[in-house]
């Protein structure tokens, strides 16, 4: 997440996460988990870590974050520091499961829930996505571009904001080989020398198939 150089040390990163709010998307894969636990053992004093994970309702949500990320195995060091009791005592003040999906404009959130994490989260981590090559395309295009788009949206509403990370997966990088330095994407840039990516295009694109799919009795599947 940080490129250390000698200037910022461990302590320093761990430092840097006092008192923030974190929102996280993705936090049921295995990044987001590894984050989770990791800023939660190094970082005890952090204000807040919001998760968004897609589920129907607030319970279901609490349910998932609490079988997928912190009732793993990854979670043994805490739990022994804390003990059983402790740590779910711990875990209930500092991690905030979120119904929701990045896929839905406002990340699927009420207009009260919304509001009261754009004054309050301090830092996002985008690792929501879909790595699947045989996803369905119009799906692919929701999660990893669309949701991106609403993500992006979101932060722009938030007031205390530093810092908004998206992790890309090593699929950003194409075939290329040996060690690839992370520079910043211009729009319609694609891997492929000599070719540019209309994302609008893709998305109408998208919907057209989907659509002819379902006039034809294919129900887009």
């Amino acid at each position: 997440m940080v490129m250390v150089d000698g200037s910022l040390d461990a302590e320093k990163i761990a430092g840097y996460f006092k008192g923030k709010s974190i929102l996280i998307t993705g936090a049921t894969g295995f990044l987001g988990k590894i984050l989770v636990e990791k800023i939660l053992r190094v970082q005890p004093d952090v204000r807040r870590i919001y998760l968004l994970v897609r589920a129907m309702d607030a319970h279901s949500a609490k349910q998932r974050v609490e079988a997928e990320v912190t009732d793993t195995e990854l979670f043994c060091l805490l739990k022994e520091k804390h003990g059983k009791g402790g740590f779910e005592l711990f875990v209930e003040e500092k991690v905030v499961p979120l119904a929701g999906d990045v896929v839905f404009e406002n990340m699927g959130l009420d207009a009260p829930r919304l509001e009261e994490l754009a004054n309050e989260v301090d830092i996002i981590v985008n690792g929501a996505a879909t790595t699947n090559f045989y996803e369905r395309y119009d799906i692919a295009l929701d999660v990893n571009v669309m949701g991106v788009k609403y993500l992006c949206q979101f932060a722009k509403k938030c007031a205390n904001l530093k810092m908004l990370l998206h992790v890309s997966t090593a699929f950003a990088a194409g075939d290329r080989e040996g060690l690839i330095m992370e520079r910043p994407f211009k729009k319609g840039e694609t891997l492929r020398e000599g070719t540019y990516l209309d994302i609008d295009a893709e998305l109408r694109l998208a919907g057209d198939v989907k659509k002819e799919l379902e006039r034809q009795g294919g129900g887009g599947g």
